[in-house]
């Protein structure tokens, strides 16, 4: 008789400690994930112990814009007068002035000739009074700096339900236990 009281006494533990999986942390909060389901569609919920959580990382590429500024070397000019008026007025002077000389049709010439070389002079005065700058001047352009990041894919868990263990990948960290859809259906 005591042969067979002790397979059954531990038959009873195990049945007790199975059956108890479910209830340990009560009922799941609020309504299941999901559609709604009916009372006869064999699907029912329930706690899963977590064993092991394991991250599991991907490489990410980042493209990050930024602006990249250097100083340029520059040259300015800068007038001091207007070379039109300067070329215009030596003209004028230098035709008088031509006009004063000679006799006739020297006369004419001179005229001529001393209103060239009066425009000469003239621009060539009204550029002396120009002065050269050099400097820099900061230029700036859009740039993009590419990195790798690891980061976090999602986490590979090994979970206890029911004496079973089980592997499922989920892109968020359970915590201590895990809430499992458990669904019957006849093997065919």
């Amino acid at each position: 008789m005591s042969r067979l009281l002790i397979p059954a006494i531990i038959l009873a533990v195990f049945a007790t400690g199975a059956s108890a999986q479910d209830g340990r942390y009560g009922p799941p909060p609020g309504p299941p994930p999901g559609p709604a389901q009916g009372p006869d569609d064999n699907t029912h919920f329930g706690w899963a112990d977590v064993l092991r959580v394991d991250p599991v990382y991907g490489v990410a590429r980042v493209e990050t814009p930024r602006q990249e500024c250097y100083d340029q070397p520059v040259v300015r000019q800068e007038s001091s007068g207007n070379s039109t008026a300067g070329t215009i007025l030596g003209a004028v002077v230098g035709g008088v002035l031509g006009n004063t000389v000679g006799k006739g049709d020297g006369r004419k010439a001179a005229t001529v000739v001393g209103a060239v070389a009066g425009g000469a002079v003239g621009n060539n005065l009204s550029h002396q009074g120009d002065r050269t700058y050099q400097g820099t001047e900061t230029r700036c352009r859009d740039v993009s700096s590419v990195s790798e990041q690891r980061r976090i894919a999602g986490y590979d868990v090994e979970y206890r339900y029911r004496g079973e263990v089980y592997v499922s990948r989920l892109n968020y960290d359970p915590g201590e236990r895990l809430r499992v859809r458990v669904s019957v259906a006849p093997a065919d």
